[in-house]
């Protein structure tokens, strides 16, 4: 059975993937959700050390892997999972897709600050930036659950790159508010495959039962 491991991005939690992992155990997948240190109360772990709990996670999970990485997720994944023998695929959901040497701050064009120790508060555009596509209620009950991120995650730099060896897909959310739609389709252009997606930046909230349908598909079609 295969196992999707759904990487979370900036500011959220593993909580946040429940309405797309029961989605994807209708249609037969185990899940797993690991939890990236750099986000949460005061954390002070940065891309490196998410890096270093996907390549153990992966390192303990049996049978083959579809990693799903959703936005900020992709930066640790793509080192992370470099030279895991057990990830059949990796599916970049609107995520930060760097080339060796790249960080988050470079994909975005962002100067890297001089003190990299201290916490990126949560955007105070996130409703719009994150939820835009959704209710109010929900999207105000997704709001409540983001926490503290360090700013090192997002200076890092990747010092391996999993999609170079391992069949990848890019999807495009079309009207996500987060990441620009014009710099999706350039990371997009690295993957050897690309799919879109109608909506927001979060699809596994605002539409999981589509996003699971989509993942399985690019599973299958693998």
């Amino acid at each position: 059975m295969t196992t999707v491991m759904i990487v979370h991005g900036a500011w959220h939690r593993p909580k946040v993937w429940e309405k797309l992992e029961t989605e994807l155990h209708a249609l037969g997948y185990r899940t797993h959700a690991p939890a990236l240190p750099s986000a949460g109360e005061r954390p002070t772990a940065g891309m490196h050390d998410d890096a270093a709990v996907v390549a153990k996670e992966l390192a303990s999970t049996e049978g083959p892997v579809v990693l799903l990485a959703h936005s900020y997720g992709g930066i640790p994944v793509t080192e992370g999972a470099a030279g895991a023998p057990n990830v059949e695929r990796l599916i970049y959901l609107c995520a930060w897709m760097p080339d060796e040497g790249q960080s988050l701050f470079d994909l975005e064009g962002s100067p890297t600050p001089d003190d990299v120790s201290g916490i990126l508060p949560v955007l105070s555009e996130a409703r719009t930036a994150f939820y835009g596509d959704m209710p109010d209620a929900e999207a105000e009950q997704a709001m409540s659950m983001l926490v503290e991120q360090t700013i090192r995650s997002f200076a890092e730099k990747v010092g391996a790159v999993a999609w170079r060896d391992i069949p990848s897909t890019y999807v495009v959310a079309e009207q996500d508010q987060a990441i620009p739609l014009a710099l999706q389709e350039k990371m997009a252009a690295q993957a050897a495959g690309t799919r879109r997606l109608t909506g927001g930046h979060s699809p596994f909230l605002a539409q999981p039962r589509v996003l699971a349908a989509l993942v399985d598909e690019i599973v299958r079609s693998s």
